[in-house]
Parts: C-alpha cells; sequence; structure tokens
C-alpha cells in the first residue's frame, strides 16, 4: 500500500464506521420510536444510512482493505474508527430487556451528526480521490431529506414544553462534551487534509459551528466553547464497551454462517 492510500483508506474507515455504528444505534429505536410514523420513517433513515457505509466499504474492498463482510462483521473493537459518541448506547437496558431509551439524546446526536455530514459530503465533491466524489453524491440527496427530518425533531421539541425543553438542553450538553470525536480526522488528519481528501479539522469544526449555532438561533439557544472529547478519540481506536456489544450484536449471524448475505 502507498503512503497515499494508507491515508485515503485512514479517511474512509472513519467515514464507513461511522454511518455503521450510528445507524445501528438508530435501528435499536424499532418499535420504540415516539409514535408509528416516527418508526417507519426512522427505519428509512437507518436503512439508508446503513446502505451509505455499505458504499464506503465497497471503496476500502477496491483498495484491497478486505471483502465488504470481513470489514464490517470481522474487525475487533480497537480496528474500528467511529467515533466515541456514536457507539454510546441509546440509554440504559437492551432493545430485547426493558429498554429505558433517551430520545432527546437521539434527536440531538442524529442532529449534530447530520449537520457535520452534510458538510462532509459537500467536501468530499472537491476530493482529490475521485471515487469519493462519485459516493458522495450518490448520498447527498438521501441526506438532505435526513437533516431536514432532525431539524423538525429538534424545533418542535425545543419549542414544546419546558420538560421537553430542560431534557433537550441536557442532552446538547452531553453530546456536546464528545462531539469533537466526530469532527476529528485522528492522528493522520494533516495528511489527509494536505492531500485534498477532505477539508482540513480546523474547517469542519469552524463550519459545523457556524451552522449548528443557526439552528441554536432559531430556538433561542446557545452554548460556548468548541464540542470535546472527554471519553477519547475513536479515530485512533479508543473506544467504550458500548461498541464492543454492539458489534457482538451486529456480527452474530456472520460468525454463525460465515456464507450468509448480512446486508
Amino acid at each position: 500500500m502507498t503512503k497515499d492510500n494508507k491515508y485515503i483508506s485512514e479517511l474512509i474507515y472513519q467515514l464507513a464506521d461511522d454511518n455503521f455504528i450510528h445507524s445501528y444505534r438508530g435501528s435499536e429505536w424499532l418499535g420504540l420510536a415516539p409514535h408509528i410514523e416516527e418508526d417507519v420513517a426512522f427505519s428509512s433513515i437507518n436503512q439508508d444510512t446503513m446502505g451509505h457505509a455499505s458504499m464506503y466499504f465497497e471503496l476500502l474492498e477496491t483498495l484491497g482493505e478486505g471483502s465488504v463482510d470481513e470489514l464490517s462483521h470481522n474487525r475487533k473493537p480497537k480496528d474500528f474508527r467511529n467515533a466515541i459518541i456514536l457507539e454510546e448506547a441509546n440509554g440504559s437496558g437492551t432493545y430485547l430487556d426493558q429498554p429505558e431509551y433517551d430520545w432527546a439524546f437521539t434527536v440531538i446526536r442524529h442532529l449534530f451528526f447530520g449537520v457535520l455530514k452534510e458538510i462532509r459530503l459537500e467536501s468530499l465533491n472537491q476530493s482529490s480521490y475521485e471515487p469519493l466524489i462519485h459516493t458522495s453524491r450518490k448520498i447527498q440527496t438521501e441526506q438532505y431529506y435526513h437533516l431536514m427530518h432532525w431539524k423538525t425533531w429538534f424545533t418542535q421539541l425545543m419549542l414544546s414544553t419546558q420538560e421537553a425543553r430542560d431534557k433537550m438542553e441536557q442532552a446538547i450538553s452531553r453530546v456536546w462534551r464528545d462531539f469533537g470525536g466526530v469532527i476529528s480526522l485522528g492522528k493522520y488528519g494533516k495528511e489527509i487534509s494536505d492531500l485534498k481528501l477532505i477539508a482540513s479539522e480546523d474547517e469542519l469544526r469552524s463550519e459545523w459551528l457556524r451552522r449548528i449555532h443557526q439552528i441554536f438561533d432559531q430556538v433561542g439557544f446557545s452554548i460556548e466553547g468548541n464540542p470535546g472529547m472527554e471519553q477519547g478519540n475513536g479515530r485512533n481506536g479508543e473506544h467504550t464497551e458500548d461498541l464492543t456489544s454492539a458489534l457482538n450484536i451486529l456480527s452474530e449471524v456472520y460468525h454463525s454462517d460465515i456464507d450468509a448475505v448480512t446486508w
């Protein structure tokens, strides 16, 4: 592998793993969403997001990193490059055993990620690696509607009851403490941006903050400083037990029957 390919692969792993684990956490709301219409809409969003992960895994396959199934279902947690806040469980309990999930946390995590994903896709449209241009353009149309969905939820809940507003503000503070890990490009961030594969970390952060504060302004909310990275940097292989448990479930079918269709 050439040095350039190493950095190309590193970025694509981040994009693939973010979408992969984020989609899984969203899928855990199936049958648990606030109402039936949201159950249908959210399921569709998660299917699309898993499809985006698959597109990125396919790019890695063409780079000789392994098959799509191996990359998604047969890597150790330390080899994943997703941000830690995206792997975090939706709440206490499990999907099958007393799930006490936090809808405010889910809305904020999806809104924050959706805004950054839109910015990343716009930047990837100018990438020096042409396959990323083609992939980003395929994803962009769906992403527009996904982000609109979460902006609507955010606005409605922030302008609803005081109880809803309090829960949303608590969720903002919680996600803010670790969202810097999603913006991060990891230890090879300089090399990735120097190759013009994507905008620099500073540029991504600046634009994300600009757009997030615009959304906050519409509901009369403000927050100071930059998003943090309190639990560590998933780009560098730092993760929590939440990722391990999620990957065990996601890879269960693959490990029980390696010939099974997992997508």
